[in-house]
């Protein structure tokens, strides 16, 4: 069992998750992300997908030591994948070029 690196890593997966309840019930993103997000509510759905995966990997890869059932461990590296793949399709593309960027 490793304690010490499981608790802060579910506190980090609780608000991330907690972010993204706000993402899908309120609209509402975090100010540093505001300017990028197109799709709140997809956002949203990555980022609590995210957390759950990050929180199955805590459970099934740190605090639980049986071998068989460690590798359900990797169904949580699907999740999270699956999450940031749902945050980035959200985002705006980016920005319009102007010209050729030929001097």
């Amino acid at each position: 069992m490793y304690l010490y690196i499981a608790i802060p890593g579910v506190l980090l997966a609780l608000l991330f998750a907690a972010s993204g309840v706000a993402g899908i019930t309120r609209g509402w993103v975090l100010p540093w992300n505001r300017h990028r997000v197109h799709r709140v509510r997809l956002y949203g759905w990555g980022q609590l997908v995210a957390a759950f995966g990050l929180c199955w990997q805590i459970v099934f890869g740190l605090l639980i030591s049986d071998i068989g059932i460690r590798q359900w461990a990797l169904f949580g590296n699907v999740l999270l994948l699956t999450g940031i793949i749902l945050m980035v399709v959200s985002q705006r593309a980016g920005g319009k070029r102007q010209g050729t960027g030929m001097p």
